[in-house]
């Protein structure tokens, strides 16, 4: 069978039926979907702009108009020469479009904005295999994917581990920390270190969105490497490390 062609496109309206859609598949693509942003503020964000950040959903599409995958990621420029990048909110294809390059194409077409922009890379998260517990393994593995090898499919992607300690200042009844996460990274052109202010600025900026800017002050810093700066990464670590 011939894999269903599909197509790239921002959405912008947020009457869409394409922001249910992409709900839909988010909350089926993930073992936890009561800790992913819910799918009835999609509209607001596509809507929301101000110079400080810009969120912005892609999606793929069938000709017919079946929503394959999407992702869901945010602008958020700095001042002065970290320019800022992007962090990614959430990717997700459908279990049928898994293997067609959905998720390639999602990423590639981020990174052109985040160039496009004048923006130095683009951050994710993701749970570290070997932090998760048996129970949320096996609740994840019911989605038809796991940690290690979704972490594998962001690194095929070219995003790389940030070596400092991370958590997440979300879950739980008071709100997190989540530690079982690490940062990664993409430089928008290639370098092979990222720096520490340009991360805690981004995550103080991304925070601030959902938390406000006193609590996402608290959450972004202070970081330390885990390595000493400048230290060669070890080769067996799948994931590489970039800080400086």
């Amino acid at each position: 069978m011939t894999p269903p062609a599909f197509t790239l496109r921002h959405v912008t309206d947020p009457r869409d039926p394409a922001i249910a859609a992409f709900g839909r598949v988010q909350q089926a693509s993930y073992y936890a979907p009561d800790m992913l942003i819910p799918p009835e503020v999609f509209a607001h964000l596509v809507t929301r702009r101000s110079p400080e950040r810009e969120d912005r959903l892609l999606v793929a599409q069938t000709p017919g108009g079946e929503v394959l995958g999407g992702t869901l990621y945010a602008l958020l420029p700095l001042p002065g020469s970290l320019r800022g990048a992007g962090f990614n909110s959430f990717m997700a294809v459908t279990r049928a479009a898994r293997g067609l390059g959905v998720g390639r194409a999602l990423h590639d077409e981020t990174l052109r904005v985040i160039r496009d922009a004048g923006l130095a890379g683009m951050f994710a998260d993701s749970v570290h295999p070997t932090r998760q517990n048996a129970e949320d393994r096996a609740a994840e593995a019911a989605t038809g994917v796991d940690p290690a090898g979704r972490r594998a499919a962001l690194h095929a992607l070219g995003l790389r581990t940030v070596d400092i300690p991370y958590w997440q200042p979300v879950g739980g009844p008071d709100g997190g920390p989540l530690t079982d996460l690490d940062l990664l990274f993409q430089p928008a052109r290639p370098a092979q270190t990222v720096p520490l202010a340009l991360v805690t600025g981004i995550l103080r900026a991304y925070w601030t969105g959902w938390l406000g800017a006193a609590r996402a002050g608290r959450s972004a810093g202070p970081r330390r490497p885990r390595q000493t700066a400048g230290r060669a990464p070890d080769p067996r670590h799948k994931y590489g490390h970039m800080v400086e």
